[in-house]
């Protein structure tokens, strides 16, 4: 059996930044084109181009939903990709992929997830640049435009726009300069094509694509998902084009035991018995999750989040439950609401229930969640305090 030698490419994704201006409300890489995140339609492109090891720079508290991404997305080269934790610059975040690097990998390509319809060609055209002996290459369009001059609201001139173009990524790199160019950078560079013209060495264009224009304001989201194509759906056991209704149930239990604070129906409650599990815990999160996969025919949570997935070692609701609205979009549903029942003598739930139902029904989307907890009257392990069960019913509609 033959085996794959080891890459000589490596794409960094650069995945970490926070989106302020895209007002989402969320990091810029997770916030959603369709059913699926822009570093998911990103990551399309990486791993349709050159046979590349793969690493996504995410932000700190994100790395398990980008794992998810990148996991679905790298098919049968997910042992060619990695997720790393991101720095408080873009210099940072791409300082600590590169960290990541192989020893045995030349070419190094840095790409911005935010461009995230950039389609293949447009790699293989920088890979080989690159590798014909370009210490450093850049992908552009020409500007269009005519560019003026201002001082204050004044036009001082015209600028000749033959001589301009608009840079794109990912932009590629001899590895051991970009290395070196980083190993003696004492300033800020907006991209890495200016990084390594400041350490001295020159930096060639190839054709870029129309495709790769970078999502930055909420009108750059919605010309991306204008134009975006479809991932494939998820595979369901059901008629996603059934005209009714489904419903399904999900029970969840854990038991006391778990490192740090309790986290139950999406809140963390300080000060009571963490409960002990592959993620944080959370039966009441879990329960909905099985309830909603099994109304929509998709298995069961040990389907989709199991102990074989690490990216969700330690994940609290809201990353199962996303996920889950997300899986249910992509086989044709929406959820229509929820409700959760939790038997437990501890927590006290009555002064946070309406917090707890704010929370979960964010994470799916805005669904309508309710609520309710019982005690068992000091019957069975939740009467003897040993751990928490719940016992969800959930709806769901064809979209």
């Amino acid at each position: 059996m033959s085996v794959d030698p080891v890459p000589r490419v490596a794409v960094v994704v650069v995945a970490a930044g926070s989106g302020t201006r895209l007002g989402a409300g969320a990091p810029k890489a997770f916030v959603g084109l369709d059913e699926h995140t822009i570093l998911r339609h990103a990551l399309r492109g990486v791993f349709a181009g050159p046979r590349a090891q793969v690493v996504v720079v995410a932000p700190d508290g994100r790395e398990g939903d980008a794992l998810t991404d990148v996991l679905e997305a790298a098919g049968a080269r997910r042992d060619l990709a990695s997720v790393v934790t991101g720095g408080a610059t873009r210099q940072g975040s791409v300082a600590a992929g590169l960290a990541a690097v192989w020893p045995d990998v030349d070419v190094v390509l840095v790409h911005d997830a935010a461009r995230a319809l950039v389609p293949p060609e447009v790699f293989a055209r920088v890979v080989d640049a690159v590798e014909e002996g370009l210490p450093g290459v850049v992908p552009v369009l020409p500007v269009i435009d005519t560019i003026k001059r201002i001082e204050g609201n004044a036009v001082q001139a015209a600028v000749d726009r033959s001589q301009l173009a608009a840079a794109q990524t990912p932009q590629g790199f001899r590895r051991d300069i970009l290395d070196t160019a980083y190993a003696v950078a004492d300033e800020e560079f907006t991209d890495d094509a200016a990084l390594v013209a400041a350490a001295g060495h020159p930096v060639y264009v190839v054709d870029g694509d129309p495709l790769g224009f970078k999502i930055t304001t909420p009108a750059d989201l919605e010309r991306a998902r204008s134009l975006v194509h479809p991932v494939a759906p998820a595979q369901t056991s059901l008629d996603a084009r059934a005209p009714g209704p489904r419903v399904g149930v999900g029970t969840d239990v854990h038991a006391f035991g778990g490192d740090g604070d309790l986290w139950l129906a999406g809140l963390r409650w300080s000060g009571e018995r963490a409960l002990s599990g592959h993620s944080d815990g959370d039966a009441v999160a879990h329960a909905i999750v099985d309830a909603l996969l099994s109304a929509a025919g998709l298995g069961d949570i040990g389907t989709h989040f199991g102990t074989d997935q690490p990216q969700y070692a330690g994940a609290h609701a809201d990353a199962f439950l996303s996920r889950t609205a997300a899986l249910l979009g992509e086989a044709g549903w929406r959820v229509g609401n929820v409700s959760v029942q939790v038997q437990a003598g501890r927590p006290r739930f009555s002064s946070r229930r309406a917090e707890a139902e704010a929370a979960l029904s964010a994470a799916l989307g805005g669904a309508p969640v309710s609520v309710a907890a019982t005690t068992t009257d000091g019957l069975g392990f939740t009467g003897r305090g040993e751990g928490v069960a719940a016992f969800a019913v959930a709806l769901v509609v064809p979209a």
